[in-house]
C-alpha cells in the first residue's frame, strides 16, 4: 500500500512516516510505502485516483480533489492543530506576534498552505492588496523530491523572500541559522482567535476504501496511534527515523520538534474541528455548504483513536 504526504523532511507528518520506519503499519498488517508528492493537492489527487491508498496532509486540503468532501473521509489526526509558522528574516526586526510585520514584504507559501495564511491574515485586519503582501510559491520548490520547509529556509537565507509560511522544520532551520525570525506559531496560541482549527494534519482514505476494507483503514488508525503512544513514551525514536530519511542538519534537530509537538498528539476528531475547519475553507471559497460532521469523518474508528 502507498501513503502520500506532502512534505518529508518535516515534523508536520512524522506520525505517518515513523509509522512506517518503526513497524507500527507492519505490526497491523499493512505493508506501507511512504511516498512523497508535492504539493498537498497532487497528493489528494492521486488519493482520488487510486494511486496511493492514504494520504497524510493538511485536512482541509482534501477539497482540491473531492469537492465539498465527496468520496473521501479524514480516519484519524496526525496532531491536533493548524501547524505551519510564519518566520521573517532577522534582519526586518520583526517580533514575535507582529503580525503586520507582513506588509509590503513577500512571503513564500504552498499551495493550499497558503490558504492558512492568507485566511489569519484577513481576520487580523491585513489586507494583501491594500497592505502590499504578496504570498506566492518559493523559488525551487516546485520540483519534484523537494522538501518545502527545508527549501524554505534556503530561500530566505538568500533573500529571495522575506518570509515564509511553512513547517516546524524550515522554521527550526531557519532560526538555528540565524536568518530567520518565528512570528507566529499557531499551535501554541499565537494569531486571531479560532485559527487553530483551521487545519490539522490527518490522515485521509476514500470512502470506497473504507466500504471495501474497513479492516485496513482500522489497522491504518491503530499504527497511528500507536506510533504516538510510542513517540510519547520515547521521544529519541524519533532520531532514529530522522538518521534513516533526513540529511545530517535535519535529523540532529527532529528528536526536539517531535518533543514540542507531543502535546498535540492525538488522533481524534472532534465537531469542534470539523466546524472551524468547515467555516475556513467557506472563507476560502473552496467550500459552499456546512458538511455534516460524520459526512467528513469516518466516525466507525472513533473507538480506536483513544
Amino acid at each position: 500500500m502507498k501513503l502520500a504526504v506532502p512534505d518529508m523532511i518535516s515534523n508536520s507528518y512524522f506520525p505517518a512516516i515513523a509509522a512506517a520506519e518503526l513497524g507500527f503499519f507492519k505490526q497491523e498488517g499493512l505493508d506501507v510505502d511512504v511516498e512523497l508528492v508535492f504539493p498537498v493537492d497532487k497528493a489528494y489527487a492521486a488519493l482520488r485516483d487510486g494511486a496511493v491508498d492514504f494520504v497524510g496532509g493538511s485536512a482541509h486540503s482534501a477539497l482540491a480533489a473531492f469537492p465539498a468532501w465527496q468520496g473521501v473521509k479524514l480516519i484519524c489526526a496526525q496532531a491536533q492543530g493548524m501547524y505551519w509558522f510564519l518566520v521573517m528574516h532577522t534582519d526586518l526586526g520583526v517580533k514575535r506576534g507582529d503580525i503586520a510585520g507582513v506588509k509590503g514584504r513577500s512571503i513564500g507559501a504552498a499551495p493550499w498552505v497558503e490558504m492558512g495564511l492568507r485566511a489569519l491574515l484577513a481576520s487580523a485586519g491585513i489586507d494583501l492588496v491594500r497592505d502590499g503582501v504578496r504570498i506566492a510559491p518559493v523559488p525551487g520548490a516546485a520540483g519534484a523530491g523537494v522538501n518545502f520547509g527545508v527549501t524554505a529556509a534556503r530561500a530566505l537565507e538568500e533573500r529571495k523572500i522575506d518570509g515564509f509560511w511553512a513547517n516546524g522544520m524550515g522554521a527550526a532551520v531557519a532560526a538555528r541559522r540565524g536568518i530567520g525570525t518565528i512570528v507566529l506559531d499557531v499551535r501554541r496560541g499565537d494569531g486571531p482567535k479560532g485559527c487553530f482549527n483551521y487545519t490539522m494534519a490527518a490522515i485521509a482514505a476514500t470512502d470506497r476504501l473504507i466500504e471495501r476494507s474497513p479492516e485496513t483503514a482500522a489497522a491504518a488508525v491503530r499504527a497511528i496511534v500507536k506510533t504516538q503512544a510510542a513517540l510519547k513514551n520515547d521521544v529519541s525514536l524519533a532520531t532514529g527515523v530522522g538518521c534513516k530519511l533526513f540529511p545530517p542538519e535535519e535529523a540532529a534537530l527532529i528528536a526536539e520538534l517531535i518533543r514540542r509537538d507531543l502535546p498535540y498528539y492525538d488522533a481524534k476528531i472532534t465537531p469542534e474541528f470539523v466546524a472551524g475547519m468547515n467555516a475556513f475553507a467557506r472563507s476560502m471559497g473552496i467550500l459552499s455548504d456546512n458538511v455534516p460532521f460524520e459526512r467528513l469523518v469516518a466516525t466507525r474508528f472513533a473507538e480506536l483513536w483513544r
